[in-house]
């Protein structure tokens, strides 16, 4: 298992893999850490979570200069990656023990009651494009209800895998509560069939969601998937077009457009294609490419070339079917795995641009005639994750995104981003569960009812 670093194509470290004793005692391990854990008190373990959010704060520009060698992003989003973790760490540090408190349910039992009890190792499955966020964004919950964890990290992210696992053990978490499993994702499906294991979170693409999905299936085993993202922005005649154009690009180009729930698809009404066209090219070439270390670089390279090139290849296409590139489009010369803030516009049916994910800096204008038909290829996607309504009539935006948009979450005037106060997670081919919030905390643990006569 190897760490190279995308921006100089230079092999940082190289991890040796484990075999399946060493992952099997593991879980042994876990399991027992999980036997006590889960009779610890709210107070001890908010005590652990609250020491964690701590070291990620010291720490912030550590983690980030770690995630710029190993992924390529710029140290800025890095840094506020890692006290995005610290900010769920407090979140639920502060208010699980509210969020699981038993609820009396009235019956004609003298005492009947809901009670949430904790169901043991969730292993996560999780992906490099925030190394540690998606982490941290299961481990939080997940652990403050009483579970422990085992994490199967994305194969090019190794040490940020090792760093997570860490800093739960610097926070004073018992030993084996959470732990990093150093495997390939072939040896996934084993891990899934060890009975020890209760359940299954994983982030990444729907192929990935579905292998996971079927494995558990078959053993019975609950999952939350966040899979892929391909995000419609709907840009109405009334949208104040300076702010728009600002949200739209940066929800495009954060984590150098490596995000499920980026902008991706851009529908913008006749009425004001052009003026949207000329400032969101203006606004698109700001960005500063480079070596992610560098504090004035706002966008790194791809994570690792084959993703950039594959990336490039729906771009082609795209434009073989008639696409427009208004900018970028090619790939740069020298070392490293970058691709340029790229605008296609005249995209259509029948282009991977109109269907694909564009998993980078890739944007894809789709003109339509008017509010009616932005929302019919709003839908017109496999996809179901984030969407955006960007008009001055909040009324109407209000009505569009709670009642027309088949997605997850749906913002307005605003480009989506994941808050530890509201629920997270998509539909159709996004995968289906919640993460965050209180409906995240629930996922994993067991509802019972209890009834006394």
């Amino acid at each position: 298992m190897q760490s190279i670093n995308p921006t100089t194509g230079v092999i940082i470290q190289t991890y040796p893999t484990m075999s399946r004793e060493e992952t099997t005692n593991i879980i042994q391990d876990t399991h027992e850490a999980f036997l006590m854990w889960r009779g610890t008190s709210f107070e001890y373990r908010a005590e652990r979570m609250n020491n964690a959010a701590e070291i990620l704060i010291e720490n912030s520009e550590t983690y980030a200069k770690l995630m710029a060698m190993e992924m390529g992003k710029p140290m800025r989003e890095g840094i506020a990656e890692v006290t995005k973790c610290a900010r769920v760490c407090e979140y639920y540090a502060e208010n699980a023990e509210s969020f699981l408190t038993s609820q009396t349910i009235p019956t004609d039992a003298s005492n009947s009651f809901v009670s949430f009890q904790p169901i043991g190792i969730v292993l996560a499955v999780m992906p490099w494009n925030f190394p540690f966020w998606q982490v941290f964004r299961f481990a939080a919950p997940a652990l403050m209800a009483g579970n422990v964890g085992v994490l199967k990290h994305a194969s090019n992210v190794p040490g940020c895998a090792l760093a997570i696992e860490e800093v739960f053990k610097k926070a004073g978490f018992p030993g084996n509560t959470f732990r990093t499993l150093m495997i390939g994702s072939k040896d996934v499906e084993a891990v899934i069939e060890n009975p020890l294991i209760k359940a299954v979170t994983l982030t990444g693409s729907t192929p990935a969601g579905k292998a996971v999905a079927a494995k558990a299936g078959e053993m019975l085993k609950k999952t939350v998937l966040e899979l892929g993202g391909s995000d419609p922005y709907i840009i109405l005649e009334d949208a104040d077009m300076d702010e728009t154009v600002n949200a739209c690009v940066i929800s495009r180009l954060i984590n150098g457009g490596q995000s499920c729930i980026a902008a991706k698809r851009f529908l913008v009404v006749e009425q004001v294609l052009e003026a949207f066209e000329k400032k969101f090219v203006e606004k698109m070439k700001q960005a500063v490419m480079g070596n992610p270390l560098d504090p004035h670089v706002t966008l790194g390279p791809q994570a690792r070339e084959d993703l950039r090139n594959e990336l490039h290849g729906q771009v082609l296409k795209s434009i073989e079917k008639g696409a427009v590139c208004l900018l970028g489009g090619s790939i740069p010369e020298g070392k490293g795995a970058f691709y340029p803030p790229t605008v296609l516009t005249r995209v259509k049916k029948g282009m991977p641009a109109y269907h694909e994910e564009l998993f980078g800096p890739v944007a894809a204008i789709i003109p339509v005639k008017n509010e009616t038909e932005a929302i019919q290829v709003a839908n017109d996607t496999v996809f179901g994750l984030g969407a955006a309504v960007f008009t001055k009539n909040i009324e109407k935006g209000k009505t569009i995104a709670e009642k027309e948009i088949q997605a997850g979450s749906c913002f307005v005037n605003a480009f989506v981003r994941s808050d530890p106060r509201l629920p997270f997670g998509g539909i159709k081919e996004s995968g289906y569960g919640r993460e965050l919030s209180h409906f995240g905390i629930l996922e994993f643990v067991n509802i019972k009812t209890v009834y006394v006569k």
